[in-house]
């Protein structure tokens, strides 16, 4: 008996080590595509939009490249990565057609309200009303690592619009921050001069957003040579051209933003540090309208449906469900907690998400 047991503890332990050195590996790429609707995501491009040329200057062009009469192979046109390969090997949210929900939980439906939701597990609508550059009161998944010992030095974060140093408080958190316009600074190696250089040589259309290839090679060139554990890349190209009005160029970023990706995965996948360890959880911080037509270019508590999002996860450990066809509702608070169980920390009181079983 007393031998049984003595096995019995040796395998719990074994087991015990075994799982937190799999946790202490583990590493995640949390990444946003801003303002992205979940209509283009599960049926690929709208009939009501592709051709009308109110949004559209090159209609033949792009139903070319992106029109197809089933839905499925139109999304597959659209996002080729996301629908040939995370669908295999992942799972895939919010597909409100087949009964999967993803919802926000602030009431806002913008953006710092909703990437603060992200970010930190909990909407705060009391202090978050804007998208003004005031420094978040609250903490983030990224600083909350960050201020580990395992997590110290080990977190970057890189986004396309200006406002992400407040929205992280990179003074307070000390989590490192490329976003807006900014250049990279530290122990830089040949290609991020170059960076540099090309940033200020090509004008963005917007004032404080720039192109999602700068967001994305930084982030690229950061993680080859400081090897991340925790890594945050918001593409933010989406959400301009649709207040623009632009469907064309919506449409042709969100198709390249699925080859950026894929390029992410494809350099975790060939990178040691990386390789086999790797969770990617992608979403969105708001949708958008769809009725009235117009509103297709708008978000924000006035506009119905706006709250509606999506998620998809898939790397490490992560069950291959594909698109997920089954009645559920999930909210974007869940996000931050579900990273935290990833990592192996703890989820504080603050956070009132629950972490979603992947």
């Amino acid at each position: 008996m007393r031998n049984n047991i003595l096995f019995l503890i040796a395998v719990l332990a074994t087991l015990m080590v075994g799982n937190a050195q799999n946790t202490e590996d583990t590493k995640v790429v949390l990444i946003t595509l801003d303002g992205f609707r979940w209509q283009e995501l599960f049926t690929g491009a709208d009939s009501l939009l592709i051709a009308n040329k109110d949004y559209v200057h090159e209609t033949d062009m792009l139903k070319e490249a992106f029109w197809r009469e089933i839905p499925k192979e139109r999304r597959e046109a659209l996002l080729p990565f996301i629908w040939g390969q995370v669908e295999k090997m992942g799972q895939i949210r919010g597909n409100r057609k087949l009964g999967s929900k993803v919802n926000l939980t602030n009431s806002m439906w913008f953006s710092y309200p909703g990437y603060n939701e992200i970010l930190t597990g909990a909407a705060d609508d009391a202090l978050i009303q804007s998208n003004d550059k005031i420094p978040n009161p609250n903490i983030t998944i990224l600083e909350r690592y960050n201020n580990t010992p395992e997590g110290k030095g080990k977190v970057a974060a890189f986004g396309s619009w200006d406002v992400f140093p407040f929205i992280i408080n990179e003074e307070r958190s000390g989590v490192p921050v490329n976003a807006g316009f900014e250049a990279a600074t530290e122990n830089l190696n040949e290609r991020e001069k170059f960076l540099n250089q090309l940033q200020e040589q090509i004008p963005s259309p917007w004032g404080s957003v720039r192109l999602d290839a700068f967001t994305h090679h930084y982030a690229l060139e950061y993680m080859k040579k400081e090897h991340p554990k925790l890594v945050y890349i918001s593409y933010g190209e989406t959400d301009d051209f649709a207040h623009d009005g632009d469907y064309q160029a919506y449409l042709k970023s969100a198709h390249n933003t699925d080859t950026l990706i894929k390029e992410v995965w494809e350099f975790t996948q060939q990178d040691d540090f990386y390789k086999g360890q790797t969770v990617f959880i992608i979403t969105t911080d708001h949708g958008r309208g769809t009725e009235p037509l117009g509103t297709w270019r708008s978000h924000g508590s006035d506009i119905k449906g706006a709250g509606a999002v999506w998620m998809m996860a898939f790397g490490k450990n992560i069950t291959p469900l594909g698109e997920v066809e089954r009645e559920e509702q999930l909210y974007s608070n869940q996000f931050a907690p579900t990273i935290l169980q990833i990592m192996g920390m703890p989820v504080a009181k603050e956070i009132k998400g629950e972490p979603i079983k992947l």
